[in-house]
Order: C-alpha cells, then sequence, then structure tokens
C-alpha cells in the first residue's frame, strides 16, 4: 500500500453482532504526528463515520496498532448498510448499479450484503424513498450507519 496511508482500527459494540468488534479502514495520513487522518474508504460495520471524514488516531500499545478516538470534521457523506434478502450476486449487483447511476458507490462484502456512500452533494430524499420501496417489496432491509446533517436535511420542508 501506499506510504501516505495508515490502516486504523475501530473498536465498537455491535448491536447486531452483540458482541465487541473490530473494523480497520484505511486513511490518508494527514499529520501523523498530531494523529490527524481522513478516512480513505467505506466502513462495513463501523457506524456514525464515513469516508472523506477527518479523525484522530492514535497508536495503542496493548492493540500495536492505530486505533480511532474521535471525528475532528464529517465530510458530510452519509453510509447505509444494505441486507439483501435473497442472496444472489447477480441481484446484489443489479441494485447496486442502480445505486451507481445516481452516483453513489457502494462495496460489497458478499453476496447479501453491501454498503452505500451517499455523497454530500447528492439529494439523499429520492434514494432513502428508493430504499423504502425495495424494503416493502421484501428485496432488501437497509440501516443509516452515518446520516450526515446535510442528508438529514433533505427531509425539511421549507415553506
Amino acid at each position: 500500500m501506499m506510504s501516505n496511508l495508515a490502516k486504523i482500527a475501530f473498536l465498537f459494540y455491535s448491536d447486531i453482532f452483540e458482541e465487541n468488534m473490530v473494523e480497520t479502514m484505511w486513511a490518508e495520513i494527514i499529520d501523523e504526528q498530531q494523529g490527524v487522518y481522513k478516512l480513505d474508504n467505506i466502513s462495513f460495520y463501523a457506524t456514525l463515520v464515513a469516508c472523506g471524514d477527518v479523525i484522530k488516531a492514535e497508536y495503542d500499545k496493548n492493540e500495536e496498532r492505530l486505533i480511532y478516538k474521535e471525528t475532528i470534521k464529517a465530510s458530510g457523506n452519509s453510509v447505509i448498510q444494505v441486507l439483501v434478502l435473497e442472496p444472489h450476486f447477480a441481484r446484489i449487483e443489479e441494485i447496486r448499479r442502480m445505486f451507481k447511476l445516481q452516483e453513489c458507490t457502494s462495496e460489497r462484502a458478499n453476496d447479501s450484503y453491501f454498503v452505500l456512500e451517499i455523497p454530500f452533494e447528492i439529494n439523499y430524499k429520492p434514494i432513502q424513498h428508493q430504499l423504502y420501496g425495495l424494503e416493502e417489496e421484501e428485496v432488501l432491509v437497509f440501516a443509516e450507519a452515518c446520516l450526515s446533517v446535510k442528508h438529514n436535511q433533505d427531509f425539511v420542508i421549507l415553506n
């Protein structure tokens, strides 16, 4: 991997798995001495962080690696966790392509689970509407793992 990237470990408790978990993500080194990094990929399981967030991490001697401490500046991107109810490679790829056409990238963990990134510039309301439609059709279920302030405000109706 390139030398301007560092692997950051996120330690958290998962309500879904009912256990402590660790997820590692790549981050661009902004200021190594101050422990400042910018996330470079989408989280599969850790919540409340998104690609592009500027974070603080510290080296932990017991863990022998960099550990996430806090988000310094949110990117404004959002992350949606998606579970396809009838796992099938072609179906999950079809759903991912549908959102890619709306400029939303995703990363697939397996044939039934992927994470969807909603960029700051995109209006989340129509995407959420599609997700609810697919959920109603029992195609998938989803969770808003990291919903940015901007995307939350996409639902505010101004008079």
